[in-house]
């Protein structure tokens, strides 16, 4: 029997002896996602190789995905008679707690205006100042100066709907809706053993899912991209949409690919309190307190100021656990975000959606106190990647939440998502251009093959191991942790991998299935590298280790 800490090394595909055929889909490049990475890169590469087919997979919608959530903005130097490049960099590498790589820092800085002017150049249309062409920079936690561009409170969506109408222009970019990639495909899957340390090993493509009919396809192409999004579902609050299950790094780290910093998950300061429960949780823009907002106690009292000088708009990771100490302190269950001195027509106009959310459940932005709580948002950690987005296997490339390139560190400053996600798009379309005619598509792949297996008759065995995951992580390995909440957690972990892992042997594949393995999967990344971390650093803290030691750079697995 394999122990709970080394339990993941043996989690390798299964159903693989090719005993009937299945259908292949073959393109050029196959790109998991259709979020602001994914469209960005398959754009790219279809207006520059007009020959060349581009396969956009998504397992919903194509307008589903993290990328339309994101309420907030997109960080750039903009207006450069008050900001500058060295201003941007040197809030990154703050919020980063001296985890970030400085070379990919200053690349994604630099090259992040272009990145924006492109995407309104393709139709974007943020907001500008009131009677001018001047676009209306906003100010968020931890940024030195006004550089957030955004479209009221819904940036995400606004860039989600400019790209899927710029993709639908191109004719050999095929989207594929409902398919759920399931693994990736390796030399494994030719017979050959592959190891985290073996040298050379090499991307073909992926099986997948077809929802829709319930066969499995094998998709093969010259170069696979990941833009899978985060994992934010392994916990019970969280403001990531239900797809966000961390399919792409689970399905890379069973690849035997690099990941490495998934110990740092940012919790949204500010998701909106509701006794009632919602998932996913509703978000409260970090740009409110960026125009305005105060974080206060029921009894009206600020309390930002005793954890940090720059008191509500101090980064993330110190606001989050600023109120969660709070919330512990006075055993209450949320804090409160003051609005009530902030103008209607202005606090309307920025924040309709948020507005009319908190009116919906009897709160009044301007009247009353809106009710906060942290909640999982951001993976800061993943797939890890060089500058070019290249991970550990060849042709294999990642972008987006499900990457980690070292812009991040141990916490992403504010906006810095949705830019990273562009620049690096189109820093893997510029390493992939004469990369293209050179790869080949293999046609030796055997198809997946499920002989052997029954549907599950009880789909509640999944439903409720899906609870028990989200307790375990909610509990043990949230904003504070300990070497004894670690530990309980991994021991937890353990059963449900392996009666997850005994499903997936009898059982024929289904999506929900998948996802739990991918979410137990994160669990485990996330909890063992938060093992190997015995030092308290951004968006990580034990109360084993609460000083800063600077004793691991980077966890890596």
């Amino acid at each position: 029997m394999l122990c709970a800490c080394c339990f993941y090394l043996t989690f390798a595909p299964h159903h693989l002896i090719l005993l009937r055929v299945m259908a292949q889909i073959k393109a050029d490049l196959l790109i998991l996602g259709s979020g602001i990475a994914g469209l960005t890169l398959a754009i790219k590469t279809a207006r520059h190789f007009k020959d060349k087919q581009i396969l956009v997979l998504t397992k919903t919608v194509e307008g589903e995905s993290n990328t339309r959530y994101a309420q907030g903005g997109v960080a750039a130097v903009w207006d450069t008679a008050t900001d500058n490049y060295e201003k941007h960099i040197a809030d990154t590498l703050d919020a980063g707690a001296g985890l970030c790589k400085a070379d990919v820092v200053r690349i994604v800085v630099e090259e992040g205006p272009e990145r924006v002017r492109e995407i309104i150049e393709w139709g974007a249309r943020f907001d500008k100042e009131k009677n001018s062409s001047d676009y209306d920079l906003a100010r968020e936690g931890g940024h030195s100066e006004h550089r957030i561009l955004h479209y009221k409170d819904l940036t995400g969506w606004e860039m989600q709907r400019t790209l899927m109408e710029e993709a639908a222009r191109y004719p050999n970019i095929r989207v594929l809706e409902h398919y759920f990639a399931l693994d990736l495909i390796t030399q494994h899957h030719l017979g050959r053993l592959v190891i985290r340390v073996t040298p050379g090993i090499e991307c073909y493509g992926c099986y997948a899912l077809n929802k829709q009919n319930g066969e499995i396809d094998t998709l093969l192409a010259r170069a696979t991209v990941v833009c899978t999004g985060g994992g934010g579902q392994v916990y019970k609050a969280t403001t990531n949409p239900v797809i966000a299950t961390g399919d792409g790094v689970a399905m890379v780290y069973r690849a035997k690919g690099r990941v490495e910093n998934m110990e740092f998950m940012q919790f949204h300061p500010t998701s909106l309190y509701n006794p009632v429960g919602e998932n996913p949780s509703f978000l409260i823009s970090e740009a409110v307190r960026g125009y305005g907002g105060i974080l206060k106690t029921a009894d009206g009292e600020e309390f930002m100021q005793h954890y940090d000088p720059r008191a509500s708009l101090a980064p993330r990771d110190i606001v989050a656990r600023a109120i969660d100490s709070e919330m512990k302190k006075r055993g209450t269950d949320c804090m409160y975000l003051d609005c009530r001195h902030l103008e209607k027509e202005g606090f309307v106009a920025h924040f309709p959606t948020i507005y009319e959310k908190c009116v919906s459940i009897g709160i009044d932005p301007m009247k009353d106190l809106i009710p906060v709580v942290p909640a999982c948002h951001y993976m800061c950690g993943g797939i890890m990647t060089d500058a070019n987005g290249q991970t550990s296997i060849e042709r294999l490339y990642a972008a987006g939440e499900c990457a980690s390139t070292g812009l991040h560190g141990a916490n992403r400053l504010a906006s810095n998502s949705l830019l990273e996600a562009m620049v690096f798009a189109h820093r893997i379309f510029a390493h992939l251009e004469d990369q293209l005619d050179v790869l080949d598509i293999r046609n030796d792949i055997p198809d997946w093959n499920a002989e052997g297996t029954t549907d599950p008759k009880e789909m509640v065995l999944i439903t409720q191991s899906v609870r028990e995951l989200k307790e375990i992580m909610s509990y043990y390995v949230g904003i504070v942790r300990s070497n004894v909440r670690l530990k309980r957690a991994m021991d937890r972990l353990f059963l449900l991998y392996q009666e997850t892992e005994e499903l997936y042997k009898t059982t024929s594949i289904s999506p929900q299935l998948m996802e739990l393995r991918n979410l137990i999967t994160i669990a485990y990344l996330i909890t063992r590298s938060a093992t190997h971390r015995r030092e308290s650093r951004g968006l990580h803290f034990t109360t084993d280790y609460p000083e800063l030691l600077s004793f691991v750079e980077h966890t890596v697995l």
